[in-house]
């Protein structure tokens, strides 16, 4: 049973950017694979070195474009001073995500495929953005976008500050010190099994794990209203700022 926390959310830091959205085609040779990105950021100045987030979205079955699709957090994130670059995960050539089976095995190739996109990103970012913090790094996911956030530090451990997931129902949330973890869950949807942690767990590895009463799973992305848009990135602003 996992009690969800009550966590505080901090005043709303009143400093704007304007920022620039820039979409290009990445390729990595060693998996002879397209990766399109999406790159949020402030078009001046930052003081200090700029902190990176990179987003993964939810399933969208192939059809593309699901990396614009989540505007409210990623535009906020960028007029906020960070760095954000969100991830096309789901090519129009790639299978479709199984519907049968065991999610936790049949789509553990997908998120596999997904950590391996979020890698090479990020050492891209260290060949063409090198004066990027590279040490406080977060991930956010929806979905099964949040499923391939939850693996990540599992499989390249060292890597990433912090985990935001927004409703991943499959992927067992990463039980890690060196990672902070922090998950949105959504009013209408359950996690499977294990993949919440324990109250224990939430205490040890002091994770912060809140549900949100008014949003549903598929309310998550753009189609959530202007109330829950705004919970939201302030959830998730104050998660990054912790």
């Amino acid at each position: 049973m996992t009690s969800y926390s009550t966590f505080g959310i901090s005043v709303e830091d009143r400093t704007q950017f304007e920022f620039s959205l820039d979409t290009l085609k990445l390729y990595d040779q060693s998996r002879q694979r397209e990766i399109p990105i999406a790159i949020y950021k402030p078009t001046s100045k930052v003081s200090g070195k700029q902190k990176i987030i990179i987003f993964s979205h939810g399933y969208g079955q192939n059809k593309g474009g699901d990396y614009l699709a989540y505007s409210y957090l990623t535009e906020f994130l960028a007029t906020k001073g960070f760095f954000v670059v969100s991830i096309q995960h789901e090519l129009a050539t790639d299978s479709l995500l199984p519907l049968t089976g065991n999610p936790q095995i049949v789509r553990r190739p997908f998120w596999e495929r997904g950590a391996d996109n979020i890698l090479f990103v990020i050492n891209e970012l260290k060949r063409t953005n090198p004066d990027l913090d590279f040490k406080h790094i977060t991930l956010i996911g929806h979905s099964n976008g949040g499923d391939m956030t939850a693996l990540f530090p599992q499989k390249y451990p060292n890597t990433v500050e912090k985990t935001i997931t927004l409703d991943n129902r499959r992927m067992a949330l990463p039980k890690i010190k060196k990672v902070k973890v922090y998950s949105l869950r959504s009013s209408d949807q359950l996690a499977d099994e294990g993949v919440l942690p324990t109250e224990k767990e939430v205490k040890k590895y002091k994770m912060k794990i809140v549900k949100l009463a008014n949003t549903t799973h598929n309310e998550m992305d753009d189609n959530a209203n202007d109330e829950q848009q705004k919970e939201i990135q302030k959830y998730i602003l104050t998660f990054i700022n912790d």
